[in-house]
C-alpha cells in the first residue's frame, strides 16, 4: 500500500477518569507505561508497510497523552515518522515547561488543550482536576516554548450551565487568543454514573441545546474565528506564514481519507477495511509483546458504505463537497426539497449547506441519503 498519510497513536493513561468520558482509558499504572510504549512501538513496524514514506499528519489522543510517564513519551515521539503536522492532546494540569520543551524537541507543532470550561463549578461537575489558572498557565508555557498553533476544547451543555456561564467561556477562550477552537455538545451515554447522577439536569439543558449552539457560532465567528466544520473554529492568516490553521489530521476524516490507528481501541480505515483494536490493554500488550497483532474487531466497507459516510462527513465542512462519484448516495427529491426551503445548495457538481442548514446538522444531512 505505502499511502496511508493520516496516523492516530493512542495513549489511553489518566490520573483519574472524568464522569462524561466513553473513551477507552487506563488510571494511573505508571509502571506500564514504558510497556505500553514498547507496545505500539511494535505495533508501528507491524503496520509500517501502509504507511507513505512523509505523512501529512499524526495525532496523539487519549486518555490524556501528555501525563504520559516522560521518558516512554519521548522515546515514542522520537520514533514516529516525519510529519507535516503533529498534534498531541494535553490536559492542561500536566503542562509543564519541561513537558513543552520535551515535545518541541520532538516535532510536535501543535497542542490540543482540553480546557472544557473557565468555570469551577462547572469543571467540578465534569470532574475534571484543572483550574481555570491552569489552563491559562498552560496556554502561556506553551506559547513561551514557542508553540504557534494551539487548540483549546471547551464542552457545551454541562449540568447547570447557562447562557452566561458559556458566553463568559467563550470570551474567556478567545482572550487567550488560540489559532483553534474546539467547542463540543456534552455527550454523556445513557446509564453511565454521570447519566444517573445529572440525569434530571441534563434533560432541561438538552432543550437549550440549540440555542447555545447559535451562542458558540456568534461568539467566535464575531470574534474573527472561520467556522469551518461544525464544532470547530480557527483563525484566518494567524501566523505569520499563513498557513492553514484547520485541525489537518481530523479534515482528513471528515474528507474520508485513509487512516491508520495505533494502540488499545484505536480504530483505522484504509480502502474498504475498517478494523479497530480491542480495548483490553492486558491483550493489547499480550499480543505485542508476542510478535502479533493486537486482537481487532474487523469491517468490511463496501464503497457505497464509504460514499454515505463521505457525504455526512463531507458536509459538516463550510467548503463545498464535489459531488462526483457521489450522486448515487443522494435522495434527489430530498436536496430539491431542502433547497426550496433555503437549507442546501448545489452549484457546479458541489454541494453546500446554507448557514441556517450548517444549524440543523445531521438532521439536514439525513434528509439527503438515498
Amino acid at each position: 500500500m505505502n499511502d496511508v498519510r493520516h496516523l492516530y497513536i493512542h495513549l489511553p493513561f489518566c490520573a483519574h477518569r472524568c464522569g462524561y468520558c466513553d473513551f477507552v482509558t487506563v488510571v494511573g499504572r505508571r509502571g506500564e507505561h514504558g510497556r505500553y510504549v514498547d507496545a505500539l512501538l511494535g505495533e508501528l513496524e507491524l503496520e509500517r508497510g501502509a504507511l507513505a514514506p512523509r505523512l501529512e499528519t499524526i495525532f496523539l489522543g487519549g486518555g490524556t497523552p501528555t501525563f504520559t510517564e516522560p521518558g516512554a513519551l519521548e522515546r515514542l515521539l522520537a520514533a514516529l515518522p516525519d510529519a507535516g503536522e503533529v498534534t498531541v492532546e494535553a490536559n492542561p494540569e500536566t503542562v509543564t515547561p519541561e513537558l513543552a520543551a520535551l515535545l518541541r524537541r520532538n516535532r510536535v507543532n501543535r497542542v490540543s488543550i482540553g480546557a472544557q470550561s473557565f468555570h469551577t463549578s462547572l469543571l467540578d461537575v465534569l470532574g475534571r482536576v484543572a483550574t481555570p489558572d491552569d489552563v491559562r498557565r498552560a496556554v502561556y508555557v506553551c506559547r513561551d516554548a514557542g508553540f504557534d498553533n494551539i487548540s483549546l476544547d471547551l464542552i457545551y451543555g454541562i449540568p447547570s450551565q447557562g447562557s452566561s456561564e458559556l458566553a463568559s467561556d467563550l470570551a474567556e477562550a478567545v482572550a487567550l487568543e488560540p489559532e483553534h477552537i474546539s467547542a463540543y455538545e456534552l455527550e454523556a451515554k445513557p446509564g453511565t454514573r454521570f447519566t444517573h447522577a445529572h440525569g434530571a439536569e441534563l434533560e432541561r439543558v438538552a432543550a437549550s441545546m440549540e440555542t447555545y449552539f447559535e451562542l458558540v457560532v456568534e461568539a467566535l465567528t464575531g470574534a474573527g474565528y472561520r467556522w469551518y466544520e461544525t464544532a470547530n473554529f480557527c483563525r484566518v492568516g494567524a501566523r505569520a506564514d499563513g498557513g492553514d490553521l484547520r485541525a489537518r489530521h481530523n479534515l482528513a476524516y471528515w474528507l474520508g481519507r485513509d487512516y491508520l490507528g495505533l494502540g488499545v481501541g484505536a480504530v483505522s480505515t484504509i480502502e474498504q477495511r475498517r478494523w479497530r483494536n480491542a480495548p483490553s490493554l492486558r491483550g493489547y500488550l499480550a499480543a505485542l509483546e508476542a510478535g502479533a497483532p493486537p486482537p481487532r474487531e474487523h469491517e468490511h466497507l463496501p464503497g457505497a458504505t464509504r460514499d454515505v459516510e463521505r457525504l455526512m462527513l463531507g458536509l459538516r465542512l463550510d467548503e463545498p463537497l464535489v459531488l462526483a462519484n457521489l450522486e448515487h448516495a443522494l435522495d434527489d427529491a430530498g436536496l430539491r426539497r431542502l433547497e426550496r426551503l433555503g437549507l442546501a445548495q448545489r452549484r457546479d457538481g458541489a454541494l453546500t449547506l446554507t448557514r441556517r442548514g450548517r444549524f440543523l446538522g445531521d438532521g439536514v444531512t439525513a434528509r439527503l441519503l438515498a
